[in-house]
């Protein structure tokens, strides 16, 4: 079975307004956060939950991207460090289940329906677009 990947920016702020929180990015609370919830999560063997050294989201703080092969890849920001782990967790569950990679905003957990910056869709299997007539 192909893994899924939760990419968790380790170098995101903590807040709009402070940059660490006891010495240590917000990103770097929220991964371990992440980890630590995962060590019971029932897909901890179908995703790698992936630390990276940044999104690009860098004027929100902690943000995350769910990737997968024939997938819509999401990407979410302004999630507070020390409360968004389960919420992320649970997303990332409804992402496994989907077939296409959308969850829709209304099934999101409450703290994720908002801080969507991106949708990018699965890399094309075949070429999809006629170059002449476009």
């Amino acid at each position: 079975m192909t893994k899924h990947a939760l990419f968790v920016c380790k170098s995101c702020m903590y807040s709009l307004h402070q940059r660490e929180y006891m010495g240590k990015r917000g990103g770097w609370y929220l991964l371990d956060r992440l980890l630590s919830l995962s060590e019971s999560w029932q897909l901890r063997a179908s995703f790698v939950i992936q630390p990276v050294e940044c999104l690009s989201a860098c004027k929100r703080p902690c943000a995350v991207a769910l990737a997968a092969p024939h997938k819509t890849t999401l990407m979410f920001g302004d999630l507070p460090p020390l409360e968004s782990a389960a919420a992320v967790l649970q997303l990332a569950s409804q992402y496994y289940n989907s077939t296409d990679g959308i969850v829709p905003r209304q099934e999101r957990p409450e703290i994720l329906q908002k801080g969507i910056l991106a949708r990018i869709p699965p890399f094309p299997q075949e070429r999809q677009c006629n170059y002449e007539n476009d």
